[in-house]
């Protein structure tokens, strides 16, 4: 598994660091996104300003994404394998009211949205809000 993510951390052209190496393999464990103060909990000795450092690399080098769901803190969650997260590469993200997972519809692109003249798109977010599976159970 280590080979794996020092693999993924050299194809986007990140430092394999310990710190790098170790949050990478929690965001891989992952199967919804995951917000910064969730992340600390797993890492309760480490620094925090160097877990937001290093999200901040992971998405600048897009390997991971953030996601504004609307909760009041951002999440992240890994980019698949030929994301440049551009505006096509975008897709909805679900947030469930109930436990309040925020997970990645990676199938769902986000609708293609067609603006006026001399508006030009950066970002989109889509978040559609109900009960995820594992809580209709």
């Amino acid at each position: 598994m280590k080979k794996e993510i020092d693999n993924k951390l050299n194809l986007k052209n990140i430092k394999p660091t310990a710190m790098r190496q170790l949050v990478l393999q929690v965001l891989t464990e992952q199967k919804t996104a995951i917000s910064l103060p969730e992340l600390e909990q797993k890492f309760e000795k480490a620094d925090k300003a160097t877990l937001y450092r290093t999200l901040k690399t992971f998405q600048e080098n897009k390997l991971i994404h953030s996601i504004e769901d609307g909760s009041g803190s951002l999440r992240y969650a890994l980019c698949q394998d030929n994301c440049k997260c551009a505006p096509e590469d975008l897709h909805v993200h679900f947030l469930c009211t109930k436990c309040n997972q925020t997970f990645c519809l990676n199938d769902i692109p986000v609708p293609t949205i067609n603006l006026p003249n001399r508006f030009s798109l950066e970002s989109v977010n889509m978040v559609v809000k109900g009960i995820c599976s594992n809580c209709k159970k």
